[in-house]
Parts: structure tokens; sequence; C-alpha cells
């Protein structure tokens, strides 16, 4: 059949198992048990070829490998009857062709099974049948058709005069191998060349590999399937644009489309006066996520056609090659992580809206998802915000952008599934029958947590994922990045469980444990800090390369407004492992004695995470300082008492994070002193804090830093 996978590997029609059709009469389950016996038996099999040999002298026998596939139907087998009756099959079919002769008992014998609708190979899981999973994932045969549109633009974009392949198929059907594999694993990216960026001022875009972002080089409908591009495009228009091809969700889009990890953390978010920016590049990812989806969806479907065509047409049970390899281990292609209710909102309508009016006949469970997602809390709020301010009309405003960001729902617990039929969109689809998942890294978190306490649970709907958006990242970076980050290591695993998969139709690189440099990963944010590169250097080894933002900043130093001394004391740390020991001791040692020798009362120690607040609390305990606190799990009581303790003196210093003034923005009053402990990530933050400060007599502010804390101090000193 060939060499490894590819050739030796064909498609062969499968029954379900008789567990759950039409039971088999006893003499014929049991011919065909004696013949897969026979011919899975070495020695068996030895015998009868030495039988029939006309030399009569012994046949050598040739041992072949086991392919990855051949492990992973073994893997699944020992605890699934119905995958260890393909997997016995497929021993039969290989000896077969390796002998040169035709399968005979085996697939004659299998004629006699009930043959499942449209010839369809899937395999099911005994527990799954007739569960809510199972039901949901059945489509109707409207939705299993295909319309004469989409089958002209299927696979490849079709141009006045040429026919060129999709970014899409380039991108799948790209065979890895094993050595570029582990080169990926460990390579150090070097970015080749750089691109001016027109609609950002001092920023430019710099990739790996050869320069894509030509004109000259785009395809018809800019590679979208046609009835997208014509949706898009007169949703354009309407909205008041003029030139679609210079536009910045035009070209943005034409970035995701190149499948390569991307890095722009110069986007000005919609809560930040940048409502059309965010809402351009918001457009450009949810098209390529949509396009992504319709083009795996039309692919699988085409094939389903060719493969009941051929099986009609001829006898043969086994297409050989790997032209009808289109799926994941699971059906969920597209991952969206955000941080807010309010933001998925906001991003499941703009989904809606530029989904294409044929594919939205019917959007299922819509009341449901405004009833989850509504604003009910924050309404009270305002209220309460409201009679507030009738209070105290003195009481300053919250800053514009906190009451942008804050305006809706800002739970951040929330995961919902979204499904594309046809003509419906379905919301909270089950996790493994829909297309998309927009959820929080909490949420996610969660899901795991209850997977190690329960082992019939599982999150496997994460190990197909090919396209991951993590919108806001600096948003989330403010809830707890340690959450994003486990949620990308745990995606594109080996599932635990087999979930209906059609083994037989499943990609090689899923099944060499490749998937994770097929993944696209797209990561925007406001700006740009340590763990936001960390995470893009150390987990996104996508084959295609890497493309990322750099910007020129302009410093935050002209923005204060106080006439304060800001010293800055750089600290020595050896590496980036010791920077946060080194940090501590410096403190402990150089600045605390001054703050303890001295009356002077006022004083706010801020720190950027909740890992330095926790550290510093228990050092100003062991040292019986005067101090109060206003932390991220404090209760609202204790802050109110601690706001009063420290504005009347009768506590000399406030221990204060980053993270409780992105959600509060407290004005805090009676500073006269400000210790950074660590610069905040939010670079306005730091003007914020330090204008603060009151009294006009010796205003200070000390920051403390080291060389590692370079990509933080370039925004501060640039004038």
């Amino acid at each position: 059949m060939g060499k490894q996978f590819g050739a030796k590997r064909g498609l062969k029609r499968q029954k379900t198992p008789d567990k759950f059709e039409r039971s088999l009469p006893a003499r014929n389950r049991r011919r065909v048990k004696d013949e897969v016996a026979r011919r899975s038996s070495p020695t068996l099999s030895g015998e009868s070829s030495a039988e029939e040999s006309s030399g009569g002298g012994s046949v050598e026998m040739n041992y072949k490998e086991p392919t990855m596939y051949d492990r992973l139907l073994k893997k699944l087998s020992s605890n699934n009857k119905s995958v260890a009756d393909a997997y016995k099959r497929r021993q039969v079919a290989e000896d077969d062709v390796t002998d040169g002769a035709e399968s005979l008992s085996v697939s004659e014998e299998e004629n006699d099974y009930e043959e499942t609708d449209n010839g369809s190979l899937r395999m099911q899981e005994p527990d799954m049948v007739g569960t809510e999973e199972q039901t949901e994932d059945v489509e109707t045969e409207d939705d299993l058709e295909t319309s004469d549109r989409d089958e002209d633009d299927d696979l490849s974009v079709c141009g006045p005069y040429t026919v060129a392949t999709s970014s899409f198929t380039k991108h799948v059907e790209y065979k890895l191998s094993k050595v570029e594999a582990e080169d990926l694993s460990k390579k150090k990216w070097k970015y080749t060349w750089e691109l001016p960026a027109a609609d950002i001022s001092k920023c430019k875009w710099v990739g790996t590999g050869e320069c894509f972002l030509k004109d000259d080089d785009l395809n018809y409908n800019y590679d979208l399937k046609q009835k997208l591009y014509k949706h898009w495009l007169d949703v354009y228009k309407t909205s008041g644009g003029n030139d679609f091809h210079s536009s910045k969700q035009r070209w943005f889009f034409s970035l995701c489309n190149s499948y390569r990890d991307i890095l722009h953390c110069e986007k000005k978010p919609f809560y930040h006066k940048g409502l059309e920016e965010d809402s351009n590049i918001m457009d450009a990812y949810l098209m390529h996520s949509l396009n992504h989806i319709f083009r795996t969806r039309d692919l699988v479907r085409k094939n389903d056609a060719k493969i009941s065509k051929h099986q009609e047409s001829t006898k043969e049970e086994i297409l050989p090659g790997d032209d009808f390899l289109d799926q994941g281990f699971t059906r969920p292609k597209v991952l969206i992580l955000l941080p807010l209710r309010s933001v998925a909102v906001r991003l499941i309508e703009r989904l809606i809206q530029l989904t294409p009016a044929t594919s939205k006949v019917n959007v299922e469970q819509l009341d449901r998802f405004y009833q989850d997602f509504g604003a009910e809390e924050v309404e009270g709020d305002e209220e309460k915000e409201e009679q507030s301010k009738n209070a105290k009309p003195h009481k300053p405003p919250k800053p514009s952008d906190h009451q942008s960001l804050f305006k809706g729902d800002s739970r951040d617990d929330f995961m919902i599934g979204i499904k594309f039929t046809r003509k419906t969109i379905k919301l909270y689809g089950d996790f493994y029958s829909s297309d998309i998942i927009v959820a929080s890294p909490l949420e996610l978190m969660t899901k795991f947590g209850k997977v190690e306490k329960n082992k019939e649970l599982d999150t496997d709907y994460l190990s197909s994922i090919e396209v991951v958006i993590i919108d806001h990242a600096d948003v989330i970076s403010l809830q707890n990045w340690s959450f994003l980050t486990s949620v990308v290591e745990h995606l594109n695993h080996i599932p635990s469980k087999q979930h209906g998969t059609n083994v037989m139709r499943i990609r090689q690189w899923y099944l060499d444990g490749f998937a994770r440099f097929y993944r696209q990963t797209i990561i925007l944010g406001y700006y740009l800090n340590p763990d936001m590169n960390a995470l893009f250097n150390h987990h996104c080894v996508n084959y295609q390369g890497k493309v990322k933002s750099v910007h020129e900043h302009n410093g935050v130093l002209p923005k204060v407004l106080s006439q304060v001394r800001q010293i800055y004391e750089r600290f020595d740390a050896n590496s980036i492992a010791d920077v946060d020991d080194a940090r501590l001791e410096y403190f402990a040692k150089k600045v605390f004695p001054k703050i303890k020798d001295s009356e002077q009362g006022g004083i706010m120690l801020f720190a950027s995470s909740y890992f330095e607040f926790v550290r510093l609390r228990n050092f100003l305990k062991s040292q019986n300082a005067s101090f109060c606190l206003l932390g991220d799990y404090t209760d609202q009581r204790d802050i109110s008492r601690a706001r009063v303790w420290f504005f009347e003196g009768k506590r000399k210093i406030m221990l204060y994070t980053e993270r409780i003034h992105f959600y509060r923005r407290y004005k805090i009053r009676g500073i006269r002193n400000l210790i950074i402990y660590s610069l905040p990530d939010r670079k306005d933050f730091y003007a914020e804090i330090v204008n603060m400060l009151e009294g006009s007599d010796d205003l200070a502010c000390t920051v403390l830093f080291s060389l590692f804390d370079k990509l933080r101090v370039m925004f501060y000193d640039h004038a």
C-alpha cells in the first residue's frame, strides 16, 4: 500500500457495531471471528503461505514497524469494542494487500451488517450513544447538503484566469517531518523582514521567513469564500466604507490568513478611545475564523460525497491514499479567549452580524444568551452609583476607560459553544459538536479542576483546536495570567476518549502528535509585558512562522502633573529566576530601614502582582510594621476602614496592588511618599498613582527596577 501511513492507510466502509445494529446470525459472527483470528495470527499466516507456495521453500516474514495510527487504534481498542473491531479489520485488510490477494471473507461478511446512513464511517462509544452529546451532533439532511455556490470555491480560490490553492488547503495539507517538528520545539526564531505599520505611528511589523504582505500576492476575494466575501463587503459598505482593499480589517485579515502566529499588543481597545480600530481587528479575525470553519466543513462534506459515490459505483471497500484525511479528534476548531462576559457579548453579536444571511436563517438560544450574559447586576450597581452621586456630589467619577470596560456584565466565568450548520447558528451547543468555543481562562481552569477530581469527565474538546485567538490579553494579565498559560498547555493533546471520532479520517499530523505545530495563535492587547512575550516565544510554535508588531512608545512621564522627585533605584539580579528574591532583599536592606526610622506617615507601597503583594505583607508582619492593605481579595468593609486609617495617620504604610487599582480605581488620600516596589504593566497607571500624591512639601516617588524590567522601563522614560 505504500510507505507508512499515507498509502497503507485506506478508508474502509465501516458498519456500526452489532451492539447498536441488528445482530448478525450466530453462524456469520463465528465465520468473521474465525477469519480474523486466522489472518491476524503470524503462525497460521506463515503456515498457510508455506503450504500454498509452489516452490515449497520457506517464506521470509518481514516485520513492519507499526505507525502512529496503528498505536492510536490499539490504545483506543483497549477500552472500546467498536474500535477493537475496526483495528482487527484494518489488520486483516493490510495483510491481504501485502499478500497481493483480495480481501475475501471479512469484506464479504461485512455486507451482512446493516449500513449506517449515507455510508458514514463514524464509530461511536457505547456510553455515548443516546446521550445529549450524540443527539446534538447529528445534523439534518439539509445540513449535509452543500450549496452549488460553495462547491465552486471549496478548496481553491478561483480568479479570472487562474485557480490558486487557498491558504487553508496549503496549511492543513503540508506534511511536517519529524526532523522539522524537533527543530520547531527548540527553535530560536529570527525576524528577517520588517514593514511599516501605515495606520500606527512609530510602529512596524516584523516577521520570520519571507515577507508575504504584498498586494500582488493577494488572491481573488482575498482568499475568502465567495459568500463570506460578498457579505463582508456589503457590511463594510453599509457602515460607510468605500475602499475595502485599503481598509484596516482587510489588511489584518490577510495577516491572519497567512496562518502565522501573531502578536499584536499595540491595539487600541474599544474602552480606551479605540472603538473603530478595535472593531476592525475583531472583524478581521472573526472572518478568518468563519472562513476556516466553513472551509473545514465543506471539505468534509465534499469528501463524504466522494466516498459515497465511490462506494456506490465500485465493490471496493478500501479507498487508498490520504486524500480523505480531513478531520481532527474532535469537531471544535476555533477557541476565542476573552476576559469578561461583556466583551463576549460584543464579540458574539458581531459574529452573528458577519455570518451570511443564508447561514443564519435561525439563531438558536439567543434569548438564553442575553439572559446569561445580561447586565442586570451592572444596572443595579449603576443605580447605587447614581444614588451615591446624589448623596455625595463631590465624589470624582471613575475614568472613562474604566466606565466603558465595566459597563456591562463584568463577570469572568463563562464558556459557550457555537455550532454552524447550513442554515442555523446554534448557541450553547455541546462542546464536542461546536465549531467555536468562546470562553474565559478562569472557566476553563474550573473545568480542568473538575476533571482532576472526577476522572469520568474530560476536556478533550480542546484536542483539535486549530486557531486560538486571545483578545484583550492586557485585561487577562490583570486577572490571572497563569490560568491562560495553563489553558494553552492543555491544547492539542491526544484525547482520553474516542467521542465518536471517525478514526479512519483523522489527519496524519494529529496522529503524529504534531497538532500544536499547525495551531495558529493570535495574541492581541493594548500593551506588551514579559508574560505575553514568554507565551508567544515558548508556546507558539506554528511551522508557518511568526509575525509581531514593534512599537516605539511615547513615555508617560510628561503625564505626571505634580512636582514630585522621581528616584529610580536599580538592584542587581543574576537571572530572571532570582529577580523576585533580589528585589525583596534590596527592599529589606536598603529601603525599609529608611521607612522604619522615619516618623513621616502617608507611605504607599505599590506592587504590580499578587505574588509580590503576599511577600510584602508577610515581610511587614514580621517587622511589626504599622500598615494597612488594599489587596485583591480584601473585603469591602476592610477596604473602607483601611482608607480611613491611612488618611487619618493611624496606619503608617498602605500596601496597594495594580489589580485592585484596575478594578476599583480608588483615589487614595493622604499619600506623602510613594514607593513603587515593581512598575505596573499598564503604563498609564504610573501617572495616575503618582498624581495621587498630596501636599506641597518634599513629595517623592521611589522606583525599584532591575535589568529584567527593561520592557517596562522603556514605556516610562521616552519623552
